[in-house]
């Protein structure tokens, strides 16, 4: 069914406006049963939104020579047209009037049909003249969007005239004679179809297009030109032809839906023609960006009903031209970013050293990737007209970028040439960039989110260990005198923060925040290793003298360290807290006290076992067995209550103790 055919039945579309028109008419009923509805007052024209205008008032008068009373003058008589004048002028409505009387006049006084042969040429001619309005009516309605401004006077006559013959064909209906043989006469179809007509031709043939489309392909600029002749259209429609029917019809509604099946039946031949990537991602976005636009205009919005204006493609067709694009868009996105990444391999197999920006070592490979990636999300959203849509470019190439990103820093780190300390302190900021981006929504699903960043972290754990290694390593001398006698006595703490401060120097070369994050990582493994060391239970505390002496010295070298690494940049607190509350449990002498501590370290550090506990309540010899199945029965019922819940910042969890 076309649209035209599809709209409201016409006695239904037209009964309101016919009601409205016809209903202060005079009705008079003759002998043979026929209703005359016709109007029998005098025409008086319509302006140019086809509203009728007042007759004429002279208000020219004469003046008395002595100074008499003015007198106005005579009023003229009315002017009598012709039915050709009134052709001529474009007056249809009226000479549409003039022969509804003639037929009126000639059918309404026969009553049998035979006698319609004595006025053979009353008839044949009045048909004539039917057919001469009736040809300059659908002239009239073909040239609707190209009227100027004071022509639309004869498209309300033309509208009017069809409205006029709908009532007509209205009352021969309910006639029980035989009407003329041009009853029904249909006009409002044939008004449909001239506008169907009227809308084909000007998307096919649109106006000439703008000088810029030099570049475009032929399906662009015949997509382009069809969108641009429907919008300019469409406003001429509102700005100017809905002023020439009644609000019942809905004209502006009508010409979307025309314009809105003859666009969409174009695309759906383009469709079919089979399109390059370039004529494809143009056509999606015209259906899904532009076209949207066009609707959401400010001058057409409040005249169209959307909802009953359907796709513009067929959904199993825009999602095949959505997935061919997106599965374009993802092979290209995934080879520019293995160049990328192969670039930067290739100058580090070279030995080349890594940019640097104020101080710090730089790799573009961040910065280049998320600009592809985002590039290429921001531009599908667009085609695509969905950011969810969008964002399934992500989900393949993404674990490939992954883990040949992974695998390129393993390799950096695996053969640990002269130049990979360098690339592994650029790539920390990369890590970093990684990272930030993949908490923007917008741009990736939330499971390919929480896999990328699971990666990124596990990277930047192997980057922190493969640049600490060494640092760990000469440190070794210093961490094998922490929970011994000499470390109790001797106050051999300050040769460990001196060698810290030597060695740290060689882990400058990251941005600022990455530096602190690699320093607060030390600071967490050198924390970790003092408490290993402590836990072995090399010193044994006798009695509260010597327990209150070990108290001191945890005290002193955690405030000493925390010192030392907050001068080094590190931002990490709560590492310190966990040497004071160590030292508060060596200090403590009561039983329940001691509870109470090993409470509130297991609820702040849920990742605390028994045998951390038991290892540092046996460093204190003066407690019994007993005493420390006591203490640890509560972290236990403790644990418990609390569940299995991963602790926020693990610290126990990094060493074991036997």
């Amino acid at each position: 069914m076309s649209l035209a055919e599809g709209q409201l039945g016409n006695k239904e579309r037209f009964s309101g406006c016919w009601t409205s028109i016809f209903s202060r008419e005079t009705m008079r009923t003759e002998t043979g049963g026929i209703r005359n509805l016709l109007p029998r007052k005098k025409w008086f024209g319509f302006g140019s939104r086809g509203q009728p205008e007042p007759p004429a008032v002279n208000n020219n008068i004469s003046t008395l020579t002595d100074g008499a009373s003015l007198l106005p003058a005579e009023e003229p008589q009315p002017v009598i047209l012709t039915y050709e004048q009134m052709l001529e002028e474009k007056r249809l409505y009226e000479a549409g009037h003039l022969l509804i009387e003639r037929e009126e006049h000639l059918f309404g006084m026969l009553k049998e049909s035979d006698a319609l042969k004595h006025h053979e040429e009353q008839v044949n001619k009045l048909a004539a003249d039917r057919k001469v309005l009736q040809d300059l009516v659908l002239q009239t309605l073909g040239q609707s969007l190209c009227l100027e401004e004071d022509s639309y006077a004869g498209l309300s006559s033309a509208v009017k005239a069809v409205m006029q013959e709908e009532g007509q064909d209205l009352l021969w209906k309910h006639r029980d004679l035989t009407p003329p043989a041009w009853r029904p006469s249909e006009w409002m179809k044939l008004h449909d179809s001239t506008l169907l007509s009227l809308v084909k031709e000007r998307m096919e043939n649109p106006s000439s297009p703008s000088a810029y489309q030099g570049k475009l392909t032929t399906i662009q600029k015949d997509i382009t030109n069809m969108g641009r002749q429907l919008k300019e259209d469409l406003l001429s429609v509102v700005d100017g032809v809905k002023g020439c029917y009644p609000k019942e019809m809905g004209i502006c509604n009508f010409y979307f839906k025309l314009y809105h099946q003859s666009l969409s039946t174009s695309l759906l031949n383009i469709a079919d023609f089979g399109l390059v990537e370039t004529d494809r991602a143009f056509l999606l976005r015209w259906v899904n960006e532009y076209y949207p636009e066009i609707l959401a205009k400010p001058q057409l919005a409040s005249e169209i009903d959307i909802g009953s204006l359907g796709k513009l493609l067929p959904e199993d067709m825009l999602k095949s031209l959505e997935d061919e694009h997106l599965s374009n868009q993802q092979g290209e996105l995934a080879t520019i970013i293995g160049r990328v990444l192969d670039e930067a391999r290739e100058k580090w197999n070279k030995g080349e050293e890594p940019q640097k920006e104020d101080g710090c070592f730089f790799s573009p490979v961040a910065y280049d990737i998320i600009q592809l990636i985002n590039g290429r999300v921001t531009a599908c959203t667009k085609v695509l007209g969905d950011p969810l849509k969008a964002q399934r470019i992500t989900c393949l190439i993404t674990k490939d970028l992954m883990d040949s990103y992974k695998r390129f820093q393993s390799d950096v780190i695996k053969q640990n040439k002269a130049n990979s300390r360098s690339f592994i302190k650029a790539n920390l900021d990369c890590l970093k960039q990684f990272s930030e981006v993949l908490n923007k929504q917008h741009l990736f699903t939330e499971n390919v989110r929480e896999k990328c960043l699971h990666v990124l972290t596990e990277m930047k754990r192997s980057a922190h260990t493969y640049l600490l290694q060494p640092v760990h390593e000469h440190l070794k001398p210093q961490y094998r005198k922490l929970g011994t006698s000499d470390w109790l006595h001797k106050g051999q703490f300050k040769e460990l923060l001196d060698d810290i401060k030597n060695e740290v120097q060689d882990l400058q070369g990251s941005t600022e925040s990455c530096h602190k994050e690699l320093i607060g990582q030390l600071e967490q493994e050198v924390t970790a290793e003092y408490v290993r060391r402590l836990l072995k239970g090399k010193v044994k505390l006798k009695d509260k003298n010597q327990q209150l002496e070990a108290y001191q010295t945890v005290k002193d070298n955690a405030e000493s360290l925390h010192h030392l690494f907050v001068q080094m940049g590190s931002e990490d607190d709560w590492l310190k807290e966990i040497l004071i509350k160590i030292a508060e449990m060596l200090k403590l002498q009561d039983l329940p006290a001691i509870q109470m501590q090993v409470v509130s370290l297991g609820h702040a550090y849920p990742d605390l076992s028994e045998k951390h506990v038991l290892a540092l309540l046996k460093l204190k010899t003066n407690l019994t067995k007993a005493d420390r199945k006591t203490v640890t029965d509560i972290l236990l019922d403790t644990l418990k209550e609390m569940g299995n819940n991963t602790p926020p910042r693990p610290f126990f969890s990094l060493f074991q103790v036997r």
